[in-house]
Parts: C-alpha cells; sequence; structure tokens
C-alpha cells in the first residue's frame, strides 16, 4: 500500500512542476531572429549588353535577437550576391545586392538563398539581356 501511495505523490509533484514551467514559458516570448523582405523579386526587364545588372532587396530583423546572415547563395555564377557581414540587430534595416553578368546575351531567371539564423528566403532576378547597339 504505501508503494502506491509513493508513486502517487511522485506523480502528483512531477505534475506540479511540469505545469509551474509551462506557465512561466507562456507568458514570456520566445526570443529569435526574424527577416522580412518587402520584395523578394527584381524584373529587369529588358537591359543592353554591359548594361547595369545590380538589384538591392531590402530587409528587416522583425525578430527580437540580432540575425545572423550565414550565406547569400546563387544559383550560378553569373549572379553574384553581397550583404552585410555583421550582426544585423533587432529592428534595423540592411540590404541584400545582387549583380548580374549582363555580358550574358539572352532571358534569365535566377534564384538567391539568404540562409541565416531565421529563415530562409528565396530571391530572384530576371530579365532579357539584348546585344548592344554600336
Amino acid at each position: 500500500m504505501y508503494k502506491n501511495v509513493s508513486a502517487l505523490i511522485c506523480f502528483t509533484l512531477i505534475l506540479f512542476i511540469g505545469q509551474g514551467f509551462s506557465q512561466v514559458t507562456k507568458g514570456k516570448a520566445i526570443d529569435s531572429a526574424k527577416v522580412f523582405f518587402p520584395l523578394t523579386e527584381c524584373d529587369f526587364g529588358i537591359l543592353s549588353q554591359g548594361g547595369d545588372g545590380s538589384c538591392v532587396f531590402v530587409f528587416e530583423n522583425t525578430g527580437n535577437i540580432p540575425l545572423i546572415i550565414r550565406k547569400v547563395k546563387a544559383s550560378c555564377g553569373c549572379t553574384s550576391p553581397f550583404w552585410p557581414e555583421r550582426p544585423i540587430l533587432p529592428g534595423e534595416t540592411e540590404e541584400v545586392t545582387v549583380v548580374y553578368d549582363t555580358q550574358r546575351l539572352g532571358e534569365f531567371n535566377k534564384t538567391i538563398t539568404f540562409l541565416s539564423n531565421a529563415k530562409s528566403v528565396v530571391l530572384k532576378v530576371k530579365g532579357e539581356v539584348i546585344k548592344k547597339d554600336d
């Protein structure tokens, strides 16, 4: 009989302790970095060969801890991304600049993957490069 009572007391204590911890986490916001890009696609339209193929994507850390950018990866070597290497503090706005090689003729549709301690975001650039009139 005493074994059952001891087990019941232990079980009850575990339930109460667990409830206490769950109440603490329910009232507290979880710390996290969050990234927000108002625009994720850049349509260059028609570009002349050798023209300006750069596009700027603005983003904001809408979380409550610093945003750490791990990598910004282009789908091919014809597209080069540039990004800040420092942590982006909560509320700060920054930029990812993407440059497409406009020496390559024809239509293009490329992706750039933004990897951080927040969610991954896929950015897109598209357009067409035509031969420059001499």
